[in-house]
């Protein structure tokens, strides 16, 4: 951390913040990273905007405001695409009530967090649904968090908590009005006092340090994970240790040629919520939320006739309904993920890696297809449901 004394200006803060920023963007086009450093360097400035924004201008918990996170502006740690993503400052010596309604959206999960994945200190230590609650689409809601225990929607907050983290569902991807929140502290904190240089050297800090640990550790978390599989296929499903206790995944990091295409049979998880989604290598984005079918829910699939998935990862759009558009990426990774499972069964899942033209004879009868105008009209309403989702 860079230390404070009275010779220290607010532009020589600014200054040292932005000299480490050019040495890291000096090492995130290097060797340990994809070869991809335009793509690098727009993470990195994503991340900028993102790190800067939470650790600036949300840093105070007795004035928190939700701060959204993983939208088409700034993306990290594999953001699931069915996902709106909002956090706030909390402290546990604090109160606090949230208040929003539901409009289109399915389900929320509220987990309280000691941090991010990629910090040294992380984990949810609560989480609550919206279905919990008996809260459904179109239904108003309110909150409390912290002090003494009010019934069945009150929060405590122990030890160690800084956030209050919502993921919004959206199963259907209909362009209507989403989820819209507020969150207030009952403890009045007066008025906002100006930022001393001492408290803006320490929020550049840790925006700085937020950038670094997620460039790093989600790059590190990808290139682990995929020497440790074999390509093309799933792995088993698994947990994440101190993450979200409803959450399994299975991973399969495609390696594929241009004329290569991996079709895939899998049974149905036994879970609430279940989809396939692809993602970059090295920045762990998704491979394109709004322009591409990148992702694919449990509503948003079509299963055959014997109850099963079929679905076909690609760059070339054969017709198959469950489609994954790698759009030409040599590599990357598939998530298979399903969440509040009914038991610790894992589905079956298979895959085999083809010609892009053997496809049409070996999807066979069993695989629901879609016709080039059925594919225009599921892209434009993907990009129209975006757009209501993450509206300013």
């Amino acid at each position: 951390m860079l230390g404070y004394h009275p010779a220290v200006s607010a532009d020589a803060v600014f200054h040292r913040f932005t000299e480490r920023l050019e040495t890291l963007a000096t090492h995130v086009v290097g060797s340990e990273f994809p070869d991809a450093p335009t793509e690098q360097i727009e993470h990195l400035i994503e991340q900028v905007a993102g790190f800067v924004e939470w650790e600036v201008f949300h840093a105070d918990p007795a004035r928190p405001m939700f701060h959204r996170h993983n939208d088409l502006v700034h993306q990290w740690g594999g953001p699931n695409a069915d996902n709106v993503y909002r956090h706030a400052r909390i402290s546990p010596d604090r109160r606090y009530r949230i208040t929003g309604r539901m409009h289109s959206c399915d389900q929320w999960l509220l987990a309280i967090r000691k941090g991010f994945m990629h910090n040294e200190v992380w984990g949810t230590v609560e989480q609550l649904t919206a279905s919990d609650l008996g809260i459904g689409p179109g239904d108003e809601f309110e909150l409390t968090l912290g002090g003494e225990d009010e019934g069945d929607r009150h929060i405590s907050l122990g030890e160690g908590v800084i956030m209050a983290s919502f993921r919004e569902y959206y199963y259907d991807w209909a362009a209507d009005e989403p989820a819209t929140m507020i969150i207030e502290c009952l403890d009045d904190p007066g008025p906002t006092p100006a930022v001393t240089v001492d408290e803006l050297t320490q929020r550049l800090d840790r925006a700085y340090q937020q950038v670094e640990d997620s460039m790093t550790y989600w790059n590190r978390y990808m290139v682990e994970n995929r020497d440790e599989r074999e390509p093309n296929v799933f792995a088993s499903g698994l947990a994440v240790a101190k993450g979200l206790s409803a959450a399994r995944y299975a991973f399969n990091f495609w390696d594929l040629a241009p004329d290569e295409a991996i079709f895939v049979e899998a049974d149905v998880p036994a879970a609430d919520y279940w989809a396939l989604q692809l993602y970059r290598m090295g920045t762990f984005e998704l491979t394109d939320l709004a322009g591409r079918a990148s992702s694919r829910n449990h509503r948003q699939t079509q299963l055959s006739a014997d109850g099963r998935i079929r679905a076909v990862i690609s760059p070339v759009d054969v017709g198959a309904a469950n489609w994954l558009d790698t759009g030409g990426r040599a590599t990357g990774l598939c998530t298979f993920r399903w969440f509040w499972p009914h038991d610790d069964s894992a589905p079956a899942i298979e895959s085999r890696v083809v010609k892009v033209g053997e496809l049409e004879s070996l999807m066979g009868a069993d695989t629901p297809r879609v016709t080039y105008d059925e594919r225009a009209a599921e892209l434009a309403a993907r990009r129209a449901h975006l757009a209501w989702r993450f509206r300013s």
